[in-house]
């Protein structure tokens, strides 16, 4: 498998770098289990998030599933499209669905996430 760039969390979100803005979003192994996304819940720009802090949620026909911030930083942008169209999520979840944007306060962090092999073998045993 060919590598994104992005890193992995075990609750499945996914973090691409841009400088020292993250770009976060759920996977589409976590679209997939959670099945049609109907609601997401976003902080609003200018909160400071800890690693590891709820920071939204995601509700699909299936479950309410808190997101959970994979580096802690700032949040600079929350994806405002996935308020009318929650199903961005499941179609586009590398792209237009993502979730937030964090400007990073420990660059590190993002060091400490699985890379796109060792997420694909966590979901492998799932």
């Amino acid at each position: 498998m060919a590598s994104t760039g992005r890193r992995y969390t075990k609750d499945h979100e996914w973090v691409q770098l841009d400088g020292d803005v993250a770009t976060i979003g759920i996977t589409d192994y976590a679209a997939d289990q959670l099945g049609d996304v109907v609601f997401v819940e976003l902080p609003a720009v200018g909160r400071t998030l800890a690693r590891h802090a709820t920071f939204g949620v995601v509700e699909s026909v299936k479950a309410v599933s808190d997101l959970y911030a994979p580096v802690a930083g700032e949040v600079v942008e929350a994806n405002e499209a996935l308020a009318g169209e929650p199903e961005l999520a499941n179609s586009d979840p590398y792209g237009s669905g993502w979730m937030i944007k964090i400007r990073m306060s420990d660059m590190a962090e993002f060091d400490g996430l699985m890379d796109d092999a060792a997420y694909q073998e966590l979901t492998k045993a799932d």
